[in-house]
């Protein structure tokens, strides 16, 4: 992986007033003196390696007896999953890792019932508590349509829990129906639980390499130990200077229809680290080029209060060569691979937004593989973690997220009827 910056209308020396604070927030991060130090456990990568294999056996498990595994959490407990799969999946192919308990419309749930209520499925609950509403919905809804199509005995053995590993609701109905269960790291948020059980086994059930995701992870944690030419610190110091000079929006820009939904985990990732106490970054994002047809009037010529993050892909698997063009004012893609246009596209773009005092960030992978998807994790988690300390925050907690729950639990009790 590499980071350029030379784009960003950041220069180095404004980089080096950084260095005293990043030495702090890195000291901070590695001896847990920080606000939120209980839940650092992703830094060193934390796991049980027992669990670990169990994750890979039951992965395999669920493979052989299910066409379709149906995975039940929000927020952290499956955009982590969903962008490392989508990212490492055929574009077109029909994946067997489904995922409920993400949203309350009754209509999408209806629609993954009629999908799946002829095959055979398992499902894979993920809640630290199991009092989340949308996950604690759709868990009784499946729970229902397991047992009415197997059986409570057989039922059982398709049901998976991922959950708090001493206390809660949902561990003890595992512990009372002896559901498998894996563990949610206690030391982990669920934003950063993407390399745990949380995000692991549906990845393997996948079909991924969930080995090589861990070794990307692993080098890029061993890579970013140090102070010294750490480009996670680096980006997270650049992030900061923008926001001070009134950059106060960061999009993620893609060139890769396959990364969307990492751009969702990305947004949770720094929207909920560092959006609180009338601070932090508001984290976005578009799939170009297809949104340069929509959006890209904005950021071209919009208020200037945005910086754009880009992550270039520099190989595909497979390029297409453009044939011949007759309209002679088309001549110019003739023989031209689809890649270096999608390239050149990037390129451009880069060279207008920065004309037009948008500051341009790159990130640059070889390809989309599993090395590189877990490096990108851990780049952006370790970034995170530095940016919101240095941004005067605690990157660990989500105060907010209860606001809208207290509201909506209000709404609902006051509309009970009483016979």
């Amino acid at each position: 992986m590499e980071f350029i910056y030379e784009n960003s209308n950041v220069l180095d020396s404004e980089i080096a007033k950084y260095s005293k604070k990043i030495v702090e927030a890195h000291e901070m991060l590695h001896n847990g003196t920080g606000e939120g130090s209980d839940f650092l456990g992703w830094v060193g990568l934390e796991y049980d390696k027992e669990e670990y294999e169990r994750i890979k056996e039951v992965a395999q498990r669920i493979r052989r007896d299910s066409d379709y595994l149906i995975v039940i959490g929000i927020g952290g407990s499956y955009l982590g999953a969903r962008a490392v799969i989508e990212a490492l999946s055929n574009n077109f192919s029909v994946k067997n890792v489904l995922f409920a308990g993400n949203n309350m419309s009754p209509d999408y749930l209806n629609d993954l019932i009629d999908f799946v209520k002829d095959s055979d499925f398992s499902i894979n609950v993920i809640s630290k508590s199991g009092t989340t509403t949308e996950p604690a919905i759709a868990f009784s809804v499946f729970k229902d349509l397991l047992i009415k199509k197997y059986g409570k005995e057989k039922a059982r053995e398709r049901i998976y829990i991922t959950t708090d590993k001493e206390k809660g609701l949902l561990k003890k109905e595992a512990m009372s129906e002896m559901y498998e269960t894996f563990i949610v790291p206690d030391n982990i948020g669920g934003r950063f639980s993407v390399l745990t059980p949380v995000g692991l086994l549906p990845i393997a059930v996948a079909g991924i390499n969930i080995d090589a995701i861990m070794l990307g992870a692993s080098q890029a944690m061993q890579k970013y130990e140090s102070l010294q030419d750490n480009e996670a610190y680096t980006y997270a110091a650049i992030r900061n200077i923008l926001l001070k000079k009134g950059k106060n929006v960061e999009v993620l820009v893609n060139y890769e229809p396959k990364l969307h939904y990492f751009t969702e985990w990305w947004k949770q990732l720094f929207g909920e680290s560092e959006g609180k106490n009338g601070k932090g970054i508001l984290p976005y994002g578009v799939d170009n080029t297809t949104d340069l047809h929509s959006l890209g009037q904005y950021i071209q010529d919009g208020q200037r209060l945005m910086f754009e993050t880009v992550l270039n892909v520099e190989h595909p698997y497979r390029d297409i060569k453009i044939p011949a063009q007759s309209d002679k004012d088309l001549d110019f893609l003739s023989s031209k691979s689809l890649n270096d246009v999608n390239h050149m596209a990037m390129e451009g773009t880069i060279i207008a937004h920065t004309q037009g005092d948008v500051p341009n960030l790159m990130i640059t992978i070889d390809r989309i593989d599993e090395f590189n998807i877990g490096w990108l994790i851990y780049f952006f988690e370790k970034a995170c973690g530095i940016s919101g300390y240095l941004l005067g925050v605690n990157p660990f907690n989500q105060p907010g997220v209860e606001a809208y729950k207290k509201e909506m639990f209000r709404l609902l009790k006051e509309d009970t009827i009483i016979e």
